[in-house]
């Protein structure tokens, strides 16, 4: 899947203040606000019923499309990205370094401007791998203005909610040396389109905060 290389309309966002900072919690209802960035087809979008609460379904069969909300982010004030997130598979045997096995069956990602052109764009992508393990980071065979992270590997969580937290930037700075205060852009997607995969992936609890307290799962 081709990396989003241009930003898209502003959508809806929650500011929950407290005593210090704002959260901002990004709802699945909100979500399906969002645009879509359609790469190759489109993968399918609802709000369904699960495990007792309502989250966001993302199913993708052969396809690649991204919601994405543009939207300047304040890192300084709310750095860690949190959210809870299942997937039904993975896709065994893909090489995910290169173009045609640059499919995961769940991503969410941020990037951030650096020009006024399109393509001027850095993005962190962290993904449900199929085939390398947590922890490991590569760049997108498409362009080296996009890194991979995988939080989870292969097939050992499948079919379970699991919570993610990263620093945001933490992650700039590892990945590509810079030191940002803001990102102008956050995305999900389940993506299947190079190597004709089918997936269905399950999002939650998506939001930035001021702290690093993994969210309650789903």
């Amino acid at each position: 899947m081709r990396p989003l290389q241009h930003a898209v309309v502003i959508a809806g966002l929650v500011l929950v203040s407290d005593a210090a900072m704002a959260d901002i919690r990004l709802t699945p209802n909100q979500i399906m606000t969002w645009p879509t960035r359609n790469f190759d087809g489109e993968s399918r979008y609802a709000i369904v019923e699960k495990d007792g609460t309502q989250v966001l379904e993302a199913q993708s069969q052969g396809q690649a499309s991204a919601r994405y909300l543009e939207r300047e982010i304040n890192l300084d004030e709310t750095p860690y990205l949190h959210w809870c997130w299942q997937v039904s598979t993975t896709y065994p045997g893909l090489d995910e370094t290169t173009k045609a096995g640059d499919d995961y069956p769940a991503r969410v990602y941020v990037a951030r401007k650096t020009g006024l052109l399109p393509w001027q764009v850095q993005s962190v992508n962290y993904v449900w791998s199929s085939t390398q393990d947590a922890g490991s980071t590569w760049i997108n065979a498409f362009t080296d203005r996009a890194e991979l992270m995988a939080l989870q590997g292969g097939t050992s969580k499948v079919g379970e909610w699991v919570a993610e937290v990263r620093d945001v930037r933490a992650d700039f700075a590892t990945l590509f040396g810079d030191t940002v205060t803001t990102i102008d852009g956050v995305a999900l997607m389940s993506d299947g389109d190079n190597s004709g995969s089918h997936a269905t992936a399950w999002f939650s609890k998506l939001g930035f905060s001021d702290n690093n307290t993994p969210p309650s799962c789903p």
